[in-house]
């Protein structure tokens, strides 16, 4: 990963078209150590989640892939936006990316015309 993701203060983690992890970030690294941190690289994220999350993220890694996959989680006190999207490489479908931000207690939203 470019040095800036690496020590971007989001969390970052890259699978492949199978669903094994071929990249995280530092603080992806933090987010899941209790799960073996960068140690996760080279397992599938398919093994580690349950229904109906397994069927969401492989539903993602299809052709033509699933919209992606938004939400948000609160886990002791913080509250995290959750983004998971496919990708692609000379057309057909290569892997997905889950970003995890942290957010703030109180957040401005602004709408703009």
């Amino acid at each position: 990963m470019n040095d800036w993701i690496q020590e971007a203060p989001i969390g970052v983690t890259v699978c492949d078209g199978e669903g094994h992890v071929t990249g995280m970030n530092l603080k992806a690294g933090q987010i899941f150590g209790k799960n073996g941190g960068l140690g996760l690289i080279g397992t599938n994220l398919l093994e580690c989640h349950p229904e109906p999350s397994k069927t969401k993220l492989k539903n993602m890694l299809s052709d033509p892939p699933a919209a992606p996959n938004a939400y948000t989680i609160e886990k002791n006190g913080v509250k995290k936006l959750i983004y998971q999207f496919a990708f692609r490489k000379e057309g057909r479908p290569a892997g997905l990316v889950e970003l995890s931000l942290e957010l703030p207690a109180v957040m401005p939203n602004f709408v703009r015309k």
